[in-house]
């Protein structure tokens, strides 16, 4: 396989991501996720799970939504509390 896109290390149990319509090898899924993982807009943490989208925005949470002035939008780990809460 093809070095790791991130790292660039050559290593024997490589694995390929396709992502729109790309594909990417990496060594680890650390590397896939410092590349591919979008970060959220307000605190800046990379986004493993779902997120939150407000518009071209994405947050990990509605707490960082709500830093953002976004209203309405829920955080489901947080028994179903919405952004404007």
């Amino acid at each position: 396989m093809k070095p790791c896109a991130t790292c660039g290390n050559d290593y024997a149990k490589s694995f390929a991501v396709t992502w729109a319509g790309e594909v990417y090898t990496f060594d680890s899924l650390e590397c896939a996720i410092h590349m591919l993982a979008p970060t959220c807009s307000e605190c800046g943490c990379r986004i493993l799970g779902h997120g939150l989208e407000a518009g071209e925005r994405v947050f990990c949470c509605a707490h960082c939504a709500r830093a953002q002035g976004v209203t309405g939008l829920v955080d489901h780990g947080a028994g179903g509390r919405t952004s404007g809460a």
